[in-house]
């Protein structure tokens, strides 16, 4: 994580949930948690539960009678989902070491967080770990960046235009669309049957200034990575050219997001 202070961290993880939220992950919360099969009274772990838009989809499902549990190495982004979440049991600390005991969830969801473990074989074991037996595991990560037209020439924009580094710190999120690879990370952290399928969002931002935005103000800080107005007045000038292909007829930007589900149930 970055040098940045817990203040500074919340203020990212704020634009985060306002600027990236709507467009990327609100979309697939209600889809993750039905491949969950959550269903009320159910005790739900949402690791690197970010900002808290899966958990708080999740807490609608298992009702008053369950509870709901998230974790996240990062402070900001808890501060953020403490505000937007309450009653929600929040915990700071790694995935690969989550703070609960054995057999303790009837579900185990994580959103687009897999990605960036610095460990993910571990977090899987450990998921699986805190799962009770005959509990559902499911987990989201986004498809390569040649499945996203759209991001690969922002990606592309980046490392022409400001650095090679920040247009690999965009790359990062797609980095586990390989599906083979993706499998034999499952095998390799004894991931009973695990089942993985490829489904089809749509992405929408306002405009192309918003969706450059969304990356500057609540990603890339956490990857150390500051630019100043003229750089990003550059970027979205040449991406107002590259990315008119997916602009609406409004103004705004609007793309296919595939996204691979990956499902397991703890024998």
């Amino acid at each position: 994580m970055s040098h940045l202070s817990d203040r500074e961290l919340e203020k990212v993880a704020e634009a985060y949930e306002q600027l990236l939220g709507p467009a990327l992950f609100e979309p697939w919360a209600d889809r993750l948690a039905d491949a969950a099969e959550i269903q009320p009274g159910h005790r739900v772990l949402d690791v690197a539960c970010g900002t808290g838009i899966l958990t708080r989809a999740v807490a609608s499902r298992v009702a008053d009678t369950g509870a709901v549990s998230g974790v996240d190495i990062n402070p900001g982004m808890l501060a953020v989902a403490r505000r937007h979440s309450p009653g929600i049991e929040l915990h700071q600390g790694p995935a690969e070491a989550l703070p609960f005991d054995n057999d303790q969830f009837d579900a185990v969801v994580s959103q687009f967080g897999l990605t960036f473990f610095s460990e993910p074989d571990t977090a899987l074991r450990e998921m699986k770990r805190v799962l009770k037996p005959g509990g559902h595991l499911a987990l989201a990560v986004f498809d390569s960046l040649d499945k996203l037209p759209a991001y690969a020439t922002l990606a592309s924009i980046y490392e022409r235009l400001i650095d090679p580094g920040v247009g690999k710190a965009l790359q990062r999120p797609f980095s586990m669309g390989d599906t083979d690879r993706l499998a034999l990370l499952l095998h390799e952290a004894d991931i009973p049957a695990p089942v993985i399928l490829t489904h089809e969002g749509t992405a929408h931002f306002d405009s192309i200034r918003n969706m450059v935005l969304a990356d500057v103000r609540g990603w890339f800080p956490f990857a150390g990575i500051e630019l100043g107005e003229s750089a990003i007045e550059a970027v979205v000038h040449e991406a107002s050219k590259e990315l008119a292909a997916f602009q609406t007829s409004h103004g705004g930007v609007e793309f296919k997001v595939p996204v691979h589900f990956i499902t397991a149930t703890k024998a």
